[in-house]
């Protein structure tokens, strides 16, 4: 293997740092006035051209549904809830080269060469199909699952509804360690494909003998343990229009079926041949236990950002909403607080009535609650804005709320997220809040909130 090969093996896993904290370091420029250092650093740049720094080129984001902004412990290195896909100074891509059929797939020089990509599927005892891959300089390769070695650009790990501070965990992980991977064309359109299964840190793919694989047309292809799902949404993920699309399970190859009777059922689906890998703004990719979004970068460019949806929030709260009973102004924070105020707002989730906290009309049995403006009973949540961007589909006012969880969007973010089913489980789905994954109740599975402002 050539020295130069060698270089590029050794940076590639510690890209996935910048890759994991570009949209970080986008953000974390000084506005305060110049140093004598910066004025020195900034002549240096002047002088030496090569140390100036090319902007990265965003193909998009994968954002993990059920965290509002941030992992409850803090985001650190490839472990957070959102990874920035940015091209990389060196493709690192692979495509299909050869394949062969042999008796002992452990010794066989594919596998046990850690410089070549390959993909082994075991047949019996004695037999196995080696797919071997070769470099493509046309694409980079992201690679996401559970695992933290280094082939992992993206570690993933269970979401548990409702977690406000990361306390909650999983007994038994259902991502796989090596869940899936995502091949990009380093050229317009910057074609993004999504495959099941990764390259471990040999560079290998095992699907065991009891993995469903299949060979037809002189290829052969398979599906991994609890599957990989994606659905694609119907029309622009932007601007309101967007529907829900069908839940499919992708291959290793690349290939769209129908889904299993259940998650891990040895017979696979039909092939959807008009349905493709190909991910789009607003994509889903579901690893069992959790669920990706896709963002394309020029999906990005026409949602919100975070300061407008600050400034959203200042707008309600310039208007001074008021507390029916107590009579005291309510602000709307930008984080969710365990802390108690009587500024906090909260909604009944029957009628969209938005108060402060106070035990009128309570039942101490029950823990409902008699609206005072209404007089419709039923329970209060803390409303808490959504305040991750990608989760939203528009630019309206955030002037909807998720039952049972309380956390505030537009409108058609609501009514869009709120008409999605998320799986759950082998074989269940249910609509879940984007923010935080709990899963909504009862039908429609919001509340259109209802102000009491600009009273003065």
């Amino acid at each position: 293997m050539p020295d130069n090969e060698k270089q590029t093996e050794n940076i590639i896993p510690n890209q996935s740092k910048v890759h994991g904290s570009s949209s970080l370091d986008k953000s974390s420029g000084s506005s305060g006035p110049s140093t004598p250092h910066h004025d020195a650093e900034h002549s240096r740049n002047e002088v030496n051209p090569l140390l100036k720094k090319e902007p990265l080129l965003t193909y998009g984001e994968l954002v993990i549904l059920g965290y509002n902004g941030s992992l409850p412990q803090g985001e650190k290195g490839r472990r957070r809830s959102k990874f920035v896909l940015c091209k990389r100074p060196v493709s690192n891509g692979v495509k299909k080269s050869q394949h062969y059929v042999v008796k002992t797939p452990q010794s066989s020089k594919a596998i046990l060469d850690s410089t070549q990509h390959s993909i082994s599927y075991t047949l019996s005892r004695n037999q196995a199909v080696i797919v071997e891959y070769m470099p493509d300089d046309e694409t980079d390769m992201f690679q996401i699952g559970r695992s933290s070695e280094s082939p992992i650009d993206f570690v993933v790990m269970d979401t548990v509804p409702g977690d406000k501070n990361g306390e909650g965990k999983v007994t038994q992980s259902t991502i796989s360690r090596f869940a899936c991977r995502i091949l990009i064309h380093r050229n317009p359109n910057y074609t993004a494909r999504v495959y099941a299964a990764g390259f471990d840190s040999s560079r290998n793919i095992f699907l065991g003998e009891k993995a469903t694989k299949w060979q037809q047309n002189g290829e052969i292809d398979g599906l991994t343990t609890n599957g990989i799902l994606i659905m694609h949404p119907r029309n622009s993920f932007c601007g309101g229009m967007s529907e829900p699309g069908i839940w499919r399970e992708v291959s290793v190859g690349g290939g769209v079926y129908a889904l299993r009777e259940s998650r891990s059922a040895p017979q696979k689906g039909l092939k959807i041949e008009d349905d493709t890998n190909i991910l789009q703004d607003g994509t889903l990719i579901d690893l069992c236990g959790a669920t990706l979004l896709w963002r394309s970068a020029e999906g990005l460019s026409k949602s919100p950002t975070k300061h407008l949806l600050e400034e959203k929030i200042d707008e309600l709260n310039a208007g001074r909403p008021q507390c029916p009973v107590g009579l005291n102004t309510l602000v709307i924070p930008r984080k969710s607080t365990l802390m108690s105020s009587d500024k906090q707002p909260y909604v009944y989730l029957i009628c969209g009535h938005v108060q402060g906290l106070h035990d009128w009309g309570q039942d101490k049995e029950s823990n409902a609650r008699t609206c005072p403006m209404c007089l419709k009973v039923g329970p209060i949540v803390k409303l808490t804005m959504g305040i991750e961007p990608s989760f939203y589909v528009d630019c309206g006012p955030p002037n909807f709320a998720f039952n049972p969880c309380g956390h505030m969007a537009t409108e058609k973010t609501v009514k869009y997220w709120a008409s999605v089913p998320i799986p759950h489980g082998t074989n269940g789905f249910h609509a879940a809040c984007p923010f935080c994954a709990t899963p909504l109740n009862g039908s429609p599975g919001y509340a259109r909130l209802i102000f009491q402002d600009h009273v003065d």
